[in-house]
């Protein structure tokens, strides 16, 4: 087990692989810049999908990973076991919080509901005053293009201030989203 590290990421992605290679391609490098450069990872704890992919790279690169899942999924998706620390929670309420609480910083990378949810329920929290941590999209191949989109639509239409469509950080590199985070000056838990 590697030293825990000072600064923690909460990566938000999908349990599952997508369509597309990159999208793999992309978990293992975040994963692999991660681990190399000193900062840990909260995820969902599962072992399939992006999410495995990420946290085995992090793992490998020797980095901290800390996986926070909700027992009723367990019966659905294989749970990383081989993490530094693995929180089995009640709900999914609980695993956002813990999350939350656990990363001085978020990355979203490509995934269903449950990404978008993590990604917009965080952006909310900020916008409200909650925290003042960075939130970086990882934008890989385009995914969140329509989703971007739909953002932009929303403060042309004055649902979204333009100082609060910034709050999002907008990267389609790896070395981008690394550099966004490895820059966050919060203390863990803030």
């Amino acid at each position: 087990m590697s030293a825990e590290p000072v600064r923690r990421v909460g990566v938000f992605c999908g349990a599952k692989a997508g369509h597309r290679p990159g999208f793999l391609d992309c978990a293992r490098e975040l994963g692999t810049a991660l681990g190399g450069s000193g900062i840990g990872l909260v995820y969902g704890g599962s072992a399939g999908g992006l999410m495995g992919e990420l946290a085995d790279a992090v793992l490998r690169s020797g980095g901290h990973v800390i996986g926070v899942i909700p027992r009723h999924l367990t019966q659905h998706d294989p749970v990383k076991t081989d993490v530094d620390e693995c929180h089995l929670v009640d709900t999914m309420h609980e695993r956002k919080s813990t999350m939350y609480r656990l990363a001085d910083s978020f990355i979203a990378l490509p995934g269903g509901f449950g990404t978008l949810d993590e990604l917009f329920e965080i952006l909310t929290w900020r916008k409200i005053g909650l925290h003042r941590k960075p939130i970086v999209v990882l934008n890989v191949t385009g995914y969140f293009d329509t989703l971007l989109g739909m953002v932009d639509h929303a403060t042309h239409e004055g649902f979204v201030s333009p100082d609060d469509r910034h709050l999002l950080s907008i990267v389609d590199t790896v070395a981008a989203a690394v550099a966004v985070v490895g820059q966050a000056g919060v203390t863990v838990g803030s």
